[in-house]
């Protein structure tokens, strides 16, 4: 039974953190990459498309990113929807390809850019400590319904703050990392 909760917690614990690589992988640093503009999302016969999904993304260069469309119709709503996106760059147009130049970041950026790092970490955090709470509440629950003895409920508790603390480590090491890469220069 409490090995059950364990597994559980581990899962969803996992998924938090998978989420959280995701979000911080789209924060530009000052090299390209893919990441950056993946799930930007394109207009494409009125339907909101991630960019993936209709080109392929390339490095041709440390600060370039190359954006080679599969079909030719779609430069124009993709060069749109970089525009009205909040990455702040300008895409080249050549009628074939679409050139991303990323210019370095000012202090300033990098500043407002560790700050949103902070947030989605502290985002990520909150998301384990709900999961925590989640599953003491069902552990809880078990214990009223005599499932589980009081001495269960208890170590059960511990267990589960174990596992928080793991998840928190590794979720404050990624924005640690994240951070670094963007103070960068």
């Amino acid at each position: 039974m409490l090995k059950d909760i364990y597994k559980e917690t581990e899962i969803r614990m996992k998924g938090a953190i998978e989420n959280l690589e995701d979000e911080l992988s789209g924060i530009r640093t000052g090299r390209a990459h893919p990441a950056l503009v993946e799930k930007l999302n394109v207009e494409y016969y009125g339907v909101p498309t991630p960019l993936v999904q209709l080109a392929t993304i390339s490095v041709p260069e440390a600060r370039s990113l190359l954006i080679r469309p599969f079909d030719a119709t779609t430069l124009r709503a993709i060069e749109r929807g970089i525009l009205a996106s909040d990455l702040g760059l300008t895409p080249n147009n050549d009628g074939k390809v679409i050139r991303l130049n990323l210019p370095p970041l000012t202090e300033e950026r990098r500043k407002e850019l560790v700050k949103l790092v902070h947030n989605r970490v502290e985002e990520g955090r909150v998301a384990v400590r709900n999961i925590r709470r989640d599953m003491i509440k069902t552990l809880r629950e078990f214990e009223e319904e005599k499932l589980i003895s009081e001495d269960d409920l208890k170590i059960g508790e511990e267990e589960l703050q174990k596992i928080t603390d793991r998840y928190i480590e590794g979720i404050n090491s990624l924005g640690d990392r994240k951070e670094k890469e963007i103070l960068e220069v």
